[in-house]
Order: structure tokens, then sequence, then C-alpha cells
């Protein structure tokens, strides 16, 4: 007798960062492996509290990620998450990959974190092969860089010489030429950002560590995160400045800028953003607050650890 399975497709559907969602990856904390040695750290704010032996331990993060997934659970998001690898990082999801419209877009990350890949293989294989891109090996490109916004997608990037020596540059011109040409619809604007390897308060990881378009027509920002100025006003006036909440160098260093967004009003953010949230209120916002500080030790917070899959 021959078996027959079914198999339910994933329609995938990401235009924008606020619509209201239906189904996202969330990553997983369980088995985090232990505190890594300096020089298997990818960003300077982990080896800040690996050399001062304030590193997240694993329960901690757990514990973050389980309210994260507690408040997903209380606005019916279906919640998927990477199968455990053993002593293997895997709280990043949005690194490994991202999705605009019906496509998935496989990122082309650091060859170490290349198993984190495989653990989101059986969501990929219920998207539709047409609709699952692999770019070509020269693009580089990480998901916190890659910000879909209706009509635009806004990409962070890195264009200078040194790059290849910048461990903190993840996304590369390759990939938003690429994208482009994936996506000749929509209109491509690439920014500049700020890197360093050594100093975390000069570096802007990934686009989404140094800004993020909110519902309501509202975008937090932090002006030093771009290299280019020109690029920064650019956003200022594309939003309004009336729209802008302008964030601090030690506020970017605290990630306020990497909530994520449940829908045009809803939104998770980190409890002891204060100043944030209260503006967010004052907006109209709902606030659903959530422990993630240890979690952004790791220089990524909300946004780094969730890849939406469906939006309406």
């Amino acid at each position: 007798m021959k078996l027959f399975y079914i198999y339910t497709m994933l329609k995938l559907n990401i235009n924008n960062e606020t619509a209201r969602l239906r189904a996202v990856i969330l990553g997983t904390a369980e088995s985090n492996g232990p505190t890594p040695s300096v020089e298997d750290c990818y960003d300077p704010k982990s080896v800040e509290h690996v050399l001062a032996g304030t590193y997240p331990l694993e329960a901690d993060m757990v514990l973050e990620m389980d309210a994260v997934a507690a408040v997903f659970k209380k606005y019916d998001v279906q919640v998927f998450r990477p199968k455990v690898i053993q002593n293997c990082n895997q709280i990043f999801s949005r690194d490994i990959a991202f999705v605009i419209d019906d496509k998935i877009i496989r990122a082309n990350i650091l060859p170490d974190r290349e198993p984190e890949v495989e653990a989101i293989r059986y969501v990929w294989d219920q998207v539709a092969r047409e609709n699952r891109i692999i770019l070509p090996e020269e693009c580089h490109v990480e998901g916190g860089d890659v910000m879909p916004w209706n009509d635009y997608i806004f990409i962070g990037t890195y264009s200078g010489e040194d790059y290849p020596e910048i461990i903190t540059a993840r996304t590369n011109m390759d990939a938003v030429i690429a994208i482009q040409e994936l996506f000749p619809d929509k209109i491509v604007k690439s920014f500049e950002l700020r890197k360093s390897n050594t100093i975390a308060k000069d570096n802007a990881l990934h686009l989404d560590c140094c800004f993020q378009p909110i519902g309501k027509g509202k975008a937090i920002i932090h002006k030093n995160g771009f290299l280019v100025e020109r690029e920064y006003e650019w956003l200022v006036n594309f939003f309004g400045k009336e729209n802008v909440f302008e964030i601090t160098k030690d506020e970017m260093y605290n990630m306020n800028s990497n909530i994520f967004s449940i829908s045009e009003e809803v939104v998770i953010s980190e409890r002891s953003f204060t100043r944030l949230n209260t503006w967010l209120r004052d907006q109209g916002f709902t606030v659903e607050e959530v422990p993630y500080s240890e979690i952004s030790k790791q220089e990524g917070l909300l946004r780094c650890s969730t890849m939406p899959l469906i939006r309406d």
C-alpha cells in the first residue's frame, strides 16, 4: 500500500514591518553553549561582556525568549522555532533568512553559522520551490540589514575598501544590487552604516541597530549609526521629523531601535526602555514590555531574534 503525505505549504507575505503578524520564526536560546572566547565573538559588544565576565547565561536568555513567545501566543501568532543544535547560538533568526513579498531569501552569513540555516530547513521546505531564493556567493547579506517598507526596500550596507577586514560589515553592495534585480517593482534604498570591530557604541551592526520604522507612520533612528549624513536626513524627511524618535548613542548601544511590531498599534519592547516606551504610549501604541537585557549583550534584541513569515 502506498502512503501519501500532505504537506501544508506556507504562503509567505511580508510587505512591511508593521502589518498584523500571523507567523514568525523565533530563535532559541536552548543549548546555547558555553561563554565564547574573545576570538570566537562576532561583534564588539559580545567581546565587552566576555572580558567583563558578564556574558549572558543560557537560563536567563531562555526565560527572556519565553516571555516573547508568551506575547506571540497572546496575539494568536503562529510561532516556529529552530531545531535545537547542541552548543550552538541560535538566538538571532533574523540573520539567517528574511522574507520579502512571497519569497524567502537565504542569507549568506558567516561560514561558522551554516548549521543555523539547516535548523530551519523544515520551514524552508514548506515554501514553494520557486519562492526559495539563494543569492550568488558574492552577495553578502543578513536579515537585520533588510527592511521591506511597502514600495521600498531599505538595506543597510558598507562599501569601504576595508570591508573584508570588518567583521561587523554583513551586507555588501553586491547583495543590494541582487535584491533590486529580484524585486524590480520596488525601490531599493541603501544606507552606509558606521562600523567598528572594537567599539560597540560606534558600531551599527545592522540597519535595525540604528533605525526601524514602526506603525502609525513613525520611526526610531540614531543619527550616528549612518556614515553619510544625507542618507540619515533622507529617512528623517521621508517619515517627517515630527514622526521620528531620535535615540542617543547609549540608547542605540542598548538596542532601543531593535523593538518588534506585531501590528500597526502593538509593539514588543524591552522593559527598561523607559523613555522610548513612554513616547510609544504617548503616540497611542500598546507596548508589550518584556525582559531582554541579557540577550542585548550580544548586540541584538527583539527584531534580531524574530523572522516574520506572514503579515496580513
